[in-house]
């Protein structure tokens, strides 16, 4: 069942945002090389302490994983893309970090990430991001009143595939309310004029995620949460929680 918030919850829920998008910048400030992705973790705990917030992510256990998650962001570098675990792996120059986070907030979830280069990028790493922002951008601009959700994964998958990125669909956007995972899924490519027709009060986190190269198939590691593209391919993933409104879409996670 897909449910619709009042304007009042969207309220609060931009307030989880709000904390999300606190966090990420804050990890994006102290993130450079020789820092450990566990030290990383520790700044976003501390950010999320100081609000009141609740990780949404801390022994979280989906079907898929072996174990109860063990931070409170998720940090995947290079050739990892979603799920990375927060461990004592410095960042070196030039590595592609992706870090996703969620929070609560009296109860209202949000869930965001961003991907960016730690000290000297790479000419292709920005690219790769720039093109995976461009796709998420193209994702929430589709997501209007009246659409319906294959819109929004033909408007994401449609860039990514000019740009010959790899692309899967195994995990992609999904509702946000009370709890992180809602229904419906939101895969990032597909056919428009499919699916569920959207409506005002609708929330979605649409987060697109691609490989440079043009592989569609990961691995997970041992720790049974790292998907790693089977290619080595670089990978980057972008995401924004957002509330369909009469007056267009609205991205709750922002500063």
């Amino acid at each position: 069942m897909v449910e619709l918030k009042t304007a009042a919850e969207i309220e609060q829920m931009r307030a989880a945002g709000r904390v999300v998008a606190n966090a990420l910048a804050a990890v994006k400030k102290e993130a450079a090389a020789g820092v450990s992705l566990r030290e990383l973790d520790e700044v976003a705990r501390d950010v999320l302490r100081s609000a009141g917030a609740v990780s949404l992510f801390e022994g979280y256990q989906p079907g898929f994983a072996t174990s109860p998650f063990s931070g409170v962001i998720c940090t995947s570098v290079n050739d990892a893309v979603l799920h990375g675990l927060p461990t004592d792996l410095r960042l070196e120059d030039g590595d592609l970090l992706n870090v996703d986070c969620g929070a609560s907030v009296d109860g209202w979830c949000a869930d965001s990430a961003t991907s960016f280069c730690v000290g000297t990028p790479r000419p292709e790493d920005l690219e790769l991001i720039a093109t995976t922002e461009e796709s998420l951008a193209a994702g929430i601009a589709a997501a209007v009143e009246g659409n319906r959700i294959g819109d929004i994964g033909a408007a994401i998958g449609r860039i990514g595939k000019a740009a010959g990125l790899g692309t899967n669909l195994d995990f992609g956007g999904h509702g946000v309310g009370r709890r992180m995972h809602e229904e419906p899924h939101i895969p990032n490519g597909g056919r428009p004029g499919r699916g569920l027709k959207l409506r005002a009060g609708h929330v979605f986190a649409i987060e697109p995620w691609f490989w440079t190269g043009p592989g569609t198939t990961y691995r997970i590691d041992p720790d049974g949460w790292t998907l790693r593209s089977t290619d080595n391919t670089r990978g980057a993933h972008a995401e924004h929680t957002i509330a369909i409104t009469p007056e267009g879409p609205q991205i709750l996670t922002l500063q």
